[in-house]
């Protein structure tokens, strides 16, 4: 995140505290969670925390991470951009090395490769845009960015360029085409695409059988609201439902699934990219529907993680794993992860997120990928280990079929790929039939538009629209309304 949008959300966060829109609580859950520093913040008093530094670099993550030994993540340490020869040097989110650990084999076997793991927390990118203004790169390639989080201010920053130049064509013409759409701008691919997640909805059938209700996903919200009340109410478990906070996670593929319709050019944005109308009546709509979902969830469910600047181990995990919880909407990788130390992990299912009745019935997709520093090194070669890494049949196998350490279940880009497992389907694939439901939601499924402020009109209106589903705030209009101008005021002044 650049350092002038960095600014214009504190300011913002600290105005809507100031005017009573926003706890102190909330104003520090959101600092938390866009990455920033607290350095500034008078109104915080003495009893706040020194300021901590910030992160060597960040970007934001659709999958949780867990912690790793030390040792099995050591590198060498990476050799300086003004070197002028070095081995190939990608950087990996941490959390893509935990939960899948091929990586370091496939990385062996192609040879001359000094990965290193990203020093990255939260949504801060800004080593990476600091060393551009230096015209280095301490790597060549970052495996974890997520298009509509950070690729716009790398763009901006000129601290990547575009894969067009190196990526071969039978690549790019393999890419499924909303992905590849997805990771560009003005038709320059930026972001070379590797996990697929979108989000879906699952449920524990051991719990919805003790309910009573039939073992089939719910069709739309009704139904599926109606379901969780029934697990509340015959005791099954303690909670009826559960979701992810964040917005990105939750607010806005509820509104896709009553309309996609609900990006706006705000007047004045010089960046070309829509942003979220959360004055829509959809938006509205889905922020009503949350609000169910929450008086049938923990009642910690708004707090944020216990990872990553707060995006990840939240209590929509914790809760699911625990098998505290029937139903569940989040990106597939969440309860394929969290059901696999379930006393009976069979008892996973996964559908189709509900639809409206009348609505559109989508999504939300995301991949996440990587990016080409404009000052690394090995830029031939970079795109060499990318085909060669998410073609890889084995990273594709541990994903979908799951290993000792995790069971991601994230889906690969490529439409060979599809295309060759339906010809020939491989004993894990037949093993795993969510693939198909979950992939067969891509087609309807939408991106969040690349603007650069993508991910952070969500961190900047969470607390505001939190105000509602607490009870603070009687009407989700006006809570909505709060919203879409203090993002669009952040959005203009960091213009």
């Amino acid at each position: 995140m650049a350092s002038e949008q960095q600014q214009e959300i504190q300011q913002v966060l600290k105005r809507a505290m100031d005017q009573g829109l926003i706890s102190r609580r909330q104003f520090l859950q959101a600092m938390a969670t866009a990455g920033l520093g607290l350095a500034g913040v008078s109104v915080l008093g003495a009893c706040a925390a020194p300021a901590a530094p910030p992160p060597a670099a960040a970007t934001a993550v659709p999958a949780a991470a867990t912690a790793v030994p030390a040792a099995a993540t050591a590198v060498p340490a990476a050799t300086t951009a003004s070197t002028t020869e070095r081995l190939l040097t990608p950087t990996f989110y941490q959390w893509i090395m935990d939960l899948h650990p091929s990586i370091p084999d496939f990385n062996k076997s192609f040879g001359d490769v000094n990965a290193q793991i990203a020093p990255v927390e939260g949504f801060n990118v800004a080593r990476f845009v600091a060393e551009a203004k230096n015209q280095e790169s301490t790597w060549d390639v970052y495996v974890g960015v997520t298009p509509f989080v950070e690729m716009g201010d790398l763009i901006k920053s000129g601290a990547i360029e575009p894969w067009d130049p190196y990526i071969p064509k039978e690549v790019l013409d393999d890419m499924i085409p909303s992905i590849r759409e997805e990771g560009s701008i003005d038709g320059k691919l930026y972001s070379w695409p590797f996990f697929l997640d979108i989000i879906v909805q699952a449920y524990n059938s051991d719990i919805t059988n003790k309910a009573g209700i039939p073992d089939t996903a719910p069709v739309d919200w009704d139904e599926y609201l109606a379901n969780a009340k029934k697990v509340l109410d015959s005791g099954a478990a303690r909670y009826g439902a559960t979701f992810d906070a964040h917005g990105w996670r939750s607010l806005a593929p509820i509104t896709h699934s009553i309309s996609t319709d609900v990006y706006y050019m705000l007047e004045g944005d010089k960046s070309g990219q829509p942003l979220f109308d959360f004055e829509h009546p959809a938006a509205v709509q889905a922020l009503e529907i949350m609000k169910q979902m929450l008086d049938l969830s923990s009642a910690n469910a708004l707090q944020p993680g216990a990872t990553d600047g707060g995006v990840n181990q939240t209590p929509d995990e914790v809760a699911f794993g625990a098998q505290n919880v029937a139903y569940y909407v989040k990106y597939q990788n969440a309860p394929l992860r969290f059901a696999q130390r379930w006393t009976n992990p069979d008892a996973l299912r996964i559908g189709a997120l509900p639809k409206a009745k009348g609505g559109a019935g989508s999504t939300v997709f995301w991949t996440t990928g990587a990016a080409l520093f404009k000052y690394g090194k090995n830029k031939e070669k970079a795109a060499e280990y990318m085909k060669a890494l998410t073609y890889s049949p084995q990273i594709w196998k541990d994903s979908i079929g799951g290993t000792a350490a995790s069971h991601p279940g994230q889906l690969p880009p490529y439409t060979s790929i599809y295309n060759e497992w339906k010809a020939n389907p491989p004993d894990f694939l037949t093993a795993n039939p969510w693939v198909q439901v979950v992939f067969g939601q891509l087609p309807i499924a939408k991106a969040i538009p690349n603007n650069p402020f993508g991910l952070n009109q969500f961190v900047i209106g969470q607390p505001i629209w939190e105000t509602y589903l607490k009870g603070e705030e009687k009407d989700p209009k006006v809570a909505m309304a709060a919203t879409k101008k203090a993002v669009a005021e952040a959005v203009l002044k960091a213009q």
